[in-house]
């Protein structure tokens, strides 16, 4: 399924299935990259996974969820943390990802570790079971985000913390905004297409914290964390941006190979304002992070 495949309704917006399965395909096909890139990921949110953990103080005998783990590393970092006694339970809507987090938990001799395959919007665990959960560029893909914070809230235990980051505004991280803005003008449609969401779903500082309030979460925080990408060449950026991205990931599987050229070539006119003497390129980004707590 492509993103002009998606089945509509009469009222023009794509059945709520439809776009659940389409999403979950998006980020099965990438899975291999994310394998590929994970310690590149590690590395490059390293700030954020050291922010969220320090917000929701994981200890020693706590019962963690992550949710769109990915190749799981704000998990792997808790791991370590609640040890002995406690346990990490890492999830994704992909199995794919999964399959990729519990084997560098294995790898890493993270034993109290488990990886399983969950919807963040509708989470398959028992009310009140942990007592942090994390979930790191992840929400904004929700189709419903309200009712994945609700279901958030769900899970935690009386006084259980959570956190979620997301990224923020379009133009406050142009080293992706500026390859989805090249596509679009490639493809003549928007990317995201209408209906899907996308990484800036979310950008909006209070509309994150109202899906926070809404949820019923108390002593909300909310913070604006700077995230700068730095990249050797534009090809460095290039490969490993198309190869994380999803639904950009698709839409360049499916275009003819002079049709990859000429967008490549529009990406690189547009990163040119970023390119240092050296060649390499310096972006400014920005990571938005909302902590909460059960009551």
């Amino acid at each position: 399924m492509n993103s002009r495949s998606i089945v509509q309704r009469p009222d023009g917006r794509a059945g709520q299935e439809e776009m659940r399965a389409h999403l979950r395909g998006l980020w099965s096909a990438v899975a291999g990259g994310w394998a590929e890139h994970a310690a590149y990921i590690d590395a490059r949110s390293a700030p954020v996974t050291a922010a969220m953990l320090r917000l929701t103080g994981p200890r020693a005998g706590d019962r963690v969820l992550e949710l769109a783990c990915g190749p799981g590393g704000v998990g792997l970092a808790a791991a370590e943390r609640v040890a002995p006694g406690g346990e990490v339970v890492l999830t994704d809507v992909a199995p794919e990802m999964t399959e990729i987090a519990a084997a560098r938990a294995a790898a890493l001799g993270r034993t109290n570790v488990v990886a399983r395959v969950r919807d963040l919007e509708a989470i398959d665990e028992p009310t009140a079971a942990y007592d942090v959960v994390l979930c790191r560029e992840g929400l904004m893909f929700a189709l419903e985000p309200g009712r994945a914070v609700a279901e958030i809230r769900r899970v935690l235990r009386p006084g259980g913390r959570a956190v979620v980051a997301v990224w923020a505004a379009r133009e406050r991280n142009p080293w992706l905004g500026l390859l989805m803005d090249a596509v679009s003008a490639q493809i003549g449609a928007p990317v995201p297409p209408p209906g899907i969401p996308g990484p800036f779903a979310l950008g909006d500082a209070g509309e994150l914290r109202r899906l926070f309030d809404d949820a019923g979460l108390a002593d909300v925080h909310l913070a604006a964390l700077s995230v700068p990408l730095r990249t050797a060449s534009f090809d460095e950026w290039w490969a490993r941006t198309s190869a994380l991205a999803g639904p950009l990931s698709a839409i360049l599987a499916a275009m003819p190979e002079e049709g990859v050229r000429a967008l490549r070539e529009r990406a690189r006119a547009a990163v040119r304002p970023y390119e240092t003497a050296t060649g390499s390129l310096a972006f400014p980004g920005e990571t938005l992070i909302a902590a909460g707590r059960r009551a």
